[in-house]
């Protein structure tokens, strides 16, 4: 992770490193013995409702963004166990929550409400109407009497 006083989350967003939390634990998985005594995982911790960095409508969008992701009491938790190496996994979960906060924050784009073609509705419709008649081929031959 750089050393900087914040971090750019996004060109409006700009959270202090002071409040994220970092903590490193031990790796799983498989490994030799250097694997299973080195502290190379890494959590990342914030807590976004008592962050002082997101203004309120950014605070609104994130919790609704992000509300599977929050714990009951609004911290947000990543992990990262990919590499072997403790500060290259912290660069990674801290790249990581930066992205996430990014993509949290964009805009949504508006669906643009689209029709069917008369064309393709002609199409479906006469297909419709040949099956139905293979199918009424199809029933009992009846006498005309």
């Amino acid at each position: 992770m750089p050393n900087q006083a914040s971090l750019a989350a996004g060109r409006s967003l700009r959270i202090p490193a002071a409040e994220l939390s970092y903590r490193a634990t031990r790796a799983g998985g498989p490994g030799g013995q250097h694997v299973n005594t080195s502290s190379t995982r890494v959590e990342l911790w914030w807590n976004l409702t008592e962050s002082a960095a997101p203004t309120p409508p950014q605070r609104a969008t994130l919790l609704a963004r992000l509300a599977n992701r929050l714990d009951g009491e609004g911290w947000l938790r990543l992990v990262e166990a990919g590499s072997r190496s403790q500060l290259r996994n912290r660069e990674e979960v801290t790249a990581r929550f930066l992205r996430l906060l990014e993509e949290a924050l964009r805009p949504k784009k508006k669906r643009q409400p689209t029709r069917v073609p008369r064309v393709e509705k002609k199409k479906r419709l006469e297909t419709k109407r040949q099956r139905g008649e293979v199918k009424r081929l199809r029933g009992r031959i009846r006498s005309e009497d």
